[in-house]
């Protein structure tokens, strides 16, 4: 199949998901239910899924391979995007029956981004391969670091882009009907939604920042790593609903994911010396990520165990 098919099928399929999300889910402004938000987490899983399994039918059990070992790598790095998320939502006092609309706009604008990242990454690596070994130190700083952060400061007024817009746009303190822009005495201004989505896309950048170099360890298809950055963002949303009040829980992942990140970077630095196959990666991070999660459940905080 035409890889210009491939694609086509593929942004169409995305599009409509949008817009029924859009048109349906969000027809009324209202909180989320844990309930909804399992269904739906268990609904982007599946789904992803069922596209590894066409990718296996139509691209080969290698690319399928590396499909679903990036999707477990951005899966597993965006849970730290909750976090931020919780934070930013809390410092801002958005109501939680307007979440759902922000994270969709921001997840959006997240797509634009990655794509713009990626294709800038790869060719990066293919026209300076030298690159590569950047990116491999890079994700190996960013996982130690990880692995001794012991938790991570987001400080909303301090983002760069906020002040940036607060200088040229006028902001009321109104939260209005959920809206972004609200006129009042003749001039249009920004809601504290639309500062709370500005805060969120451009925390986003940061995340990218360590996300695409990862993936880009497993492979340099646009296809595959574009694809599985799409499934693990837009399956973000529901997750945040779903698990947001429990992911404190496992305190070991945070280790886990520091592992990963090191294991992919020094996975990139000796990719010229030795090849390590991509049934192996996808054995390791998965590994990581039950390791992680099972002993976050069998030696809980003491917090946790109160």
């Amino acid at each position: 199949m035409s890889r210009y098919l491939i694609w086509g099928g593929f942004v169409a399929f995305i599009v409509s998901m949008l817009v029924l999300d859009l048109k349906v889910l969000q027809k009324k402004d209202r909180e989320a239910t844990i309930r909804e938000a399992l269904l739906w987490t268990l609904f982007w899983i599946a789904l992803s899924l069922m596209f590894n399994v066409g990718v296996y039918f139509f691209m080969g059990s290698t690319k399928a391979l590396e499909f679903l070992t990036g999707y477990l790598i951005e899966k597993s790095l965006s849970v730290d995007n909750i976090f931020v998320f919780i934070i930013i939502f809390s410092y801002f006092g958005t109501p939680a029956k307007y979440q759902h609309k922000v994270l969709f706009w921001g997840i959006l604008g997240a797509l634009v981004m990655r794509a713009l990242f990626i294709i800038a990454g790869i060719t990066l690596i293919k026209q300076l391969h030298w690159v590569i070994y950047i990116f491999g130190v890079f994700l190996v700083y960013i996982g130690i670091k990880m692995a001794f952060e012991k938790e991570a400061e987001v400080h909303p007024e301090k983002n760069a882009v906020l002040k940036f817009v607060k200088k040229f746009m006028p902001v009321t303190s109104k939260m209005g009907d959920g809206s972004f822009f609200l006129r009042e005495g003749g001039k249009i201004m920004a809601t504290p939604l639309f500062i709370v989505l500005i805060v969120i896309e451009s925390t986003d950048v940061v995340f990218a920042v360590d996300s695409i170099p990862a993936i880009l360890s497993i492979t340099l298809d646009p296809f595959i790593v574009y694809t599985s950055n799409v499934f693990a963002i837009l399956g973000l949303r529901a997750l945040y609903f779903a698990v947001a009040g429990v992911m404190k829980i496992f305190h070991y992942l945070n280790y886990g994911l520091s592992v990963i990140l090191v294991f992919v970077g020094v996975k990139m630095l000796i990719a010229d010396i030795v090849h390590i196959p991509v049934s192996i990666a996808l054995g390791v991070v998965g590994g990581v990520l039950v390791v992680s999660i099972i002993a976050s459940v069998l030696f809980p905080r003491k917090e946790d165990k109160q």
